[in-house]
């Protein structure tokens, strides 16, 4: 008789049972410390970002935050990183994922992420930010050579 396949754990169960076997900062050999090769060119991470502002229908069911931690141990901040893009964030920085998503699922995120905090010692932060369009469409790319503006197509009109 076949076994009976155990349905996924969801995210905080599956930190709780790292945290059971141990917290330790030791990464598996040959496993890169964090996913960032993979992470891509700013312009193409900008495109992303100013895609959403640009959505002329963005459903009023949408939230629109960022995601920002601060997590010493490597093993914790890969699953976040792994939770946050199955959950549907971007990655826009290191430690920033930007979401465009129902406001159930930020409740959700906000929720799993705080319980995984509580669930063992640590110094860490993890910070949930709503955030506007417009502040978005405010944002500024400081020590970059990128030209926003091409990447939005804002065009500009004169009159004379």
């Amino acid at each position: 008789m076949p076994r009976k396949k155990k349905p996924p754990l969801s995210f905080v169960e599956e930190m709780a049972k790292l945290k059971a076997a141990g917290l330790k900062d030791n990464s598996p050999p040959n496993h890169p410390s964090d996913e960032l090769d993979q992470l891509p060119s700013l312009e193409e991470r900008l495109k992303i970002v100013f895609g959403i502002v640009k959505n002329k229908k963005r459903p009023a069911t949408q939230m629109l935050f960022f995601v920002m931690y601060d997590i010493e141990s490597n093993k914790v901040r890969r699953h976040v990183v792994k939770y946050l893009e199955r959950q549907g964030c971007t990655r826009v920085q290191k430690s920033i994922f930007l979401a465009d998503l129902p406001i159930a699922k930020y409740e959700q995120i906000k929720s799993d992420l705080a319980e995984v905090q509580a669930c063992y010692d640590n110094e860490d932060s993890i910070l949930v930010v709503p955030i506007s369009t417009d502040y978005l469409k405010a944002m500024k790319v400081i020590g970059q050579t990128i030209n926003v503006d091409v990447i939005i197509k804002t065009s500009n009109t004169l009159f004379f």
